[in-house]
C-alpha cells in the first residue's frame, strides 16, 4: 500500500488530503481555516471511481461515418483509442475545419471554475492553445453576473472600481443599523471562490455583524436564504418581483419627501425622470406601495415600513447574483441602486448598495486586487464572440444576428467545439434545445477527468488529470492565502493533464514553441510563481523563493483595503471627483441605454413582467415557481458523484422542496419521488416539506449530472434532478444576452410509473480498439 499526504487547494477551501493507493482516504481542512467547508469530503472514493475516464474515446459514429451533424451525439457508444490515435484525429480535425471554413469555425468553450491552480487551470490552457494554433471564436461575460457586468458600466462607470469600493463587512459592523438583502444571504454560497478559499471568513463576518447590533431583512421565496445566526426578518415575495418592491419602496419615499435630495440632485442623472415614472406620469401607472404589494404578494404595509426604515438610519441595500440571472435581470440592479441613492446611504461609511454579499466568498472582504501570475492567453487572432449564455442559439442559427450592449453582430458558423473545463450540460438552461443544438457542429472534442454528460455528449474525448493529481500552486481572487498544491497521488496509467494534450497538438500543428515556449508542467508553475513575487514585490509585498513557499505550503499575502466607499468623494464634491459615465454621475437614466431602442431594457428602472411568473396567465397551467438554487453540497456539477453529495440526495435524486400547502394539494409527502414538469421537459426528484418556503415555490437545486432515460433524445425524462431541463434559454435582455434561469414555471406531481435506474455515474458503453493503452509523456525537443 502507498500513502501520500499533501496539501491542495479548490475553489471550495483549502485541505489536508491523505490518499492510499491513489484514491482518497481522508480529508481535513487546513490550519488556517476555521470553518473548512463540508465539500471537501466529496474528494473521498472520487478518483478511481467507475466514472473515471481511463483511455481517450472516440464516438463510433464519427469513427465510422466521419464528421458531420449528427443525432446520434449523446446515445453511441464510444470506442478506446490510444493517446496517439487521438492525438492525430484532434489535430487533423482542427486544420481540416480551419482550412475548410476558417478559424472562427471553431468554438473554445471553457468555464473558470474547471480548476484552481494558477497554471493547470483549463480556461487558461484551451484559450492559449486555440490562440497559438489559429484562433477561435470565444463568449464573454459569465452565467453568474453577465447582466450585471454589462449594465454596471451604464449606471455607475468602472465596475472593478464599484465592486473594489462598495462597503464591506467590517465596515457593515461598525456603521450599519440596517441591511435589507433582496435574494437573502445564503450561506451554501460562501463555501466557495474562484482560485480557492485560504480561511472562510465570510459567514463569521455575517455573524459579527448581527452581534454588532445590525438588522437584517431577507427579501426572497426561501427563508433559509439567511442564516438563523442572522435573526434576519422575512418577506416571502413572489420570484422575479424585487423590482416592483424595490420601486413601491422608492415611491413612498418620494411620495412622503423622506429622500435624499442633495444625492438625487447632485450626485445622480435622470432623478425627475425616473420620478415622473414612480409617480405614473410617463405611462399612467402610479408604483405606490399597494401597487407593488399586489404584483410581489407582500403585504403594503410591510413596504411602506420597510421603505421609512431604510432611510431612517444607516442602511445598505443588498442584491444577490441570483436576481440577475432572470427576465430583465439588468432591472434589479438599476431599481436597488436607485432605491439606494433615494434612502441616503450611498456614500456613507457601511452604506448605500452592494451586490453579491454572500454570492462568494469573496464578497466584500478583502481587496479584489490578485497578486498572483496566470498562464498568458497569447493574442486572439479572431475577433468573434458570443454572450456566453447564447451557446444553443449560435449553433442553431449561424449567420443570425444577434444585439449586445449597443452592436450587433452574426453568430458565426461553427463547425467544431472544443471544451476543457466547464460543463455546458450543467450550467446552460433548456438542456433540450441544448441537446438538438449540440448536433449541429461536425466534431465535438472534451476534456474531462469524469464520464458526466459533458464527456458522454463528445465526439472524441480526452481523460485528464484532477487537480489531486498534480503540481501547482493557487491563490482565490480577493483571497490572502498563497497555498502550494501538491499531487496525493498518481493519475489513472496513461492520464495526462490539459497542458500535456495541447503541448502535442500543438506539435503537430506547428505552433508548439508558441504555446509551451519551451517549459514543461513543473518549469510552467516555478515560472508563474517567480512571476508573482515580482508582481508582489513592485507592490511593497516580500514572498519567498519558490522551494521555501512550497516547504511552508502556505503563504498570507497582506491584502489592505485602502479604498474610499463607494460614492464618497462624489457625494463629497461631485464636480471633483466625477464618475466614468457620460455624465459624470450615477445615471438613473441613461441616455447611451435608452438610444439603443431596447424594447425589453429601457434607459432607467422600470417594472417589466416577466416572461414566466406567478402572475401570468401561464401560472394556471404551471402553478409553482421554481427557483434552481446552487447546491449545498457541491460547487455546481463537480463531484457530483462524491460521498458528501451523494449524502444529500435522496433515493439517489436531487431532492425538491415544497410548501406545506403545495404538497397536501398534490398528496406528497417527504421521501416522494415526484414528476416535476412544464413545456421543455421533465425531472424526477425527491421531496422535501418545509415551512421554510412561500407557498407557490419549489426550489430545486442544480448540479445533478444530467441523466435522460432515453440517452440523445430531445425531450427524455431526466431521472437525476436536473432542473436545467426545465428552465428558459431566454435572455435577460438585448443589452447583456445574460441567462435567465430563474423564470420558470413547473407543476409537480407523484411520479406513479416503473423508476428508472440511476445512470449518471455510470460510463456509457466503451469498445476497446487494437493496441489502445497508455498515453505518452509529452517531452521538450
Amino acid at each position: 500500500m502507498t500513502r501520500r499526504r499533501g496539501r491542495t487547494a479548490s475553489h471550495w477551501g483549502t485541505y489536508l488530503v491523505t490518499a492510499e493507493d491513489d484514491e482518497v482516504v481522508d480529508v481535513r481542512g487546513a490550519e488556517a481555516d476555521p470553518d473548512p467547508s463540508p465539500l471537501g469530503a466529496n474528494y473521498l472514493g472520487a478518483l478511481r471511481h467507475r466514472a473515471r475516464i481511463r483511455r481517450p474515446a472516440v464516438r463510433l459514429g464519427w469513427l465510422e461515418d466521419g464528421p458531420g451533424p449528427t443525432r446520434t451525439r449523446g446515445s453511441d457508444p464510444y470506442v478506446e483509442v490510444t493517446h496517439e490515435t487521438a492525438l492525430d484525429l484532434v489535430a487533423g480535425e482542427l486544420d481540416r475545419v480551419r482550412r475548410q471554413y476558417g478559424d472562427e469555425a471553431v468554438f473554445g468553450g471553457s468555464y473558470g471554475w474547471g480548476s484552481a491552480g494558477r497554471f493547470h487551470h483549463a480556461q487558461s490552457q484551451i484559450h492559449r492553445f486555440l490562440n497559438a494554433t489559429g484562433g477561435y471564436t470565444r463568449s464573454v461575460n459569465t452565467y453568474s453576473h453577465a447582466a450585471g457586468d454589462v449594465v454596471l458600466p451604464h449606471i455607475v462607470g468602472d465596475r472593478e472600481w464599484f465592486l473594489r469600493s462598495v462597503p464591506r463587512w467590517s465596515q457593515i459592523a461598525e456603521h450599519t443599523r440596517l441591511v435589507v438583502a433582496f435574494g437573502g444571504l445564503p450561506r451554501r454560497s460562501v463555501q466557495v471562490n474562484p482560485g480557492g478559499v485560504g480561511a472562510h471568513l465570510n459567514a463569521r463576518q455575517q455573524d459579527a455583524c448581527a452581534r454588532a447590533g445590525v438588522r437584517f431583512v431577507v427579501v426572497s421565496p426561501s427563508r433559509d436564504d439567511s442564516a438563523p445566526s442572522l435573526r434576519a426578518e422575512w418577506l416571502p415575495v413572489r420570484p422575479n418581483t424585487d423590482v416592483a418592491m424595490m420601486l413601491g419602496m422608492a415611491h413612498t419615499l418620494l411620495r412622503e419627501g423622506s429622500y435624499d435630495r442633495y444625492f438625487v440632485e447632485k450626485c445622480c442623472v435622470g432623478f425627475e425622470y425616473f420620478a415622473r415614472y414612480l409617480r405614473g406620469e410617463t405611462d399612467g401607472v402610479e408604483k405606490t406601495a399597494r401597487w407593488a404589494a399586489g404584483i410581489c404578494g407582500t403585504d403594503e404595509a410591510a413596504i411602506t415600513t420597510l421603505a421609512r426604515r431604510l432611510a431612517s438610519e444607516r442602511s445598505l441595500v443588498s442584491v444577490t447574483w441570483s436576481l440577475q440571472r432572470q427576465h430583465h435581470g439588468e432591472m434589479t440592479y438599476w431599481a436597488g441602486i436607485a432605491l439606494a441613492a433615494m434612502a441616503g446611504s450611498l456614500g456613507k461609511p457601511g452604506g448605500g448598495f452592494g451586490s453579491g454579499y454572500s454570492s462568494m466568498h469573496n464578497a466584500h472582504l478583502y481587496d479584489r486586487f490578485s497578486p498572483a501570475a496566470s498562464l498568458p492567453q497569447l493574442r486572439p487572432p479572431v475577433s468573434a464572440f458570443i454572450p456566453v449564455a447564447r451557446i444553443s442559439d449560435m449553433l442553431l442559427h449561424p449567420g443570425r444576428h444577434f444585439d449586445y450592449n449597443g452592436t450587433t453582430q452574426p453568430y458565426p458558423d461553427i463547425k467544431a467545439v472544443y471544451w476543457a473545463g466547464g460543463n455546458p450540460f450543467h450550467h446552460h438552461q433548456d438542456l433540450n434545445r441544448l441537446l438538438t443544438a449540440w448536433q449541429r457542429p461536425e466534431t465535438v472534442v472534451v476534456h474531462e477527468p469524469f464520464w458526466n454528460a459533458m464527456a458522454k455528449h463528445a465526439d472524441i474525448v480526452f481523460p485528464v488529470a484532477t487537480s489531486l493529481e498534480r503540481e501547482d500552486f493557487a491563490i482565490g481572487t480577493a483571497d490572502p492565502w498563497l497555498t502550494a498544491m501538491d499531487q496525493v497521488a498518481e493519475a489513472p496509467e496513461g492520464v495526462v493533464t490539459d497542458y500535456e494534450i495541447f503541448a502535442e497538438l500543438s506539435r503537430r500543428l506547428g505552433a508548439w514553441e508558441e504555446f509551451t515556449e519551451g517549459r514543461d508542467a513543473s518549469e510552467w508553475v516555478r515560472h508563474l510563481y517567480d512571476r508573482t513575487v515580482d508582481r508582489c514585490a513592485a507592490r511593497g509585498i516580500a514572498l519567498p523563493d519558490y522551494d521555501t513557499f512550497r516547504k511552508a505550503g502556505q503563504v498570507e499575502v497582506p491584502m489592505p483595503w485602502e479604498h474610499p466607499v463607494a460614492f464618497s468623494e462624489l457625494r463629497d464634491d461631485p464636480d471633483a471627483h466625477p464618475l466614468t459615465t457620460p455624465s459624470g454621475k450615477i445615471e438613473l437614466f441613461s441616455e447611451t441605454v435608452a438610444a439603443f431602442g431596447y424594447d425589453d431594457c429601457p434607459g432607467f428602472p422600470r417594472w417589466m413582467e416577466p416572461a414566466e411568473w406567478l402572475g401570468s396567465p401561464l401560472a394556471r397551467k404551471y402553478p409553482l415557481h421554481l427557483i434552481s438554487t446552487q447546491p449545498d453540497t457541491k460547487l455546481h456539477s463537480q463531484f457530483d458523484h462524491g460521498a458528501h453529495s451523494l449524502s444529500g440526495k435522496v433515493r439517489g435524486r436531487e431532492v425538491a422542496r415544497l410548501h406545506p400547502r403545495d404538497a397536501a394539494e398534490r398528496g406528497l409527502a417527504d421521501g416522494d419521488l415526484v414528476r416535476i414538469h412544464n413545456r421543455r421537459g421533465a425531472c424526477l426528484a425527491a421531496v422535501e416539506v418545509t415551512e421554510g418556503l412561500r407557498q407557490g415555490v419549489v426550489q430545486l437545486p442544480t448540479g445533478a449530472w444530467y441523466d435522460p432515460v432515453s440517452p440523445g433524445g430531445a425531450g427524455s425524462l431526466d431521472k437525476h434532478g436536473n432542473p436545467n431541463v426545465l428552465t428558459p434559454d431566454l435572455a435577460t435582455s438585448k443589452l447583456a444576452q445574460g441567462p435567465s434561469a430563474h423564470t420558470c414555471l413547473v407543476e409537480v406531481e407523484r411520479f406513479t410509473g416503473a423508476v428508472p435506474p440511476l445512470t449518471a455515474h455510470e460510463p456509457p458503453e466503451l469498445r476497446k480498439s487494437p493496441g489502445s493503452g497508455p498515453a505518452p509523456r509529452p517531452g521538450k525537443r
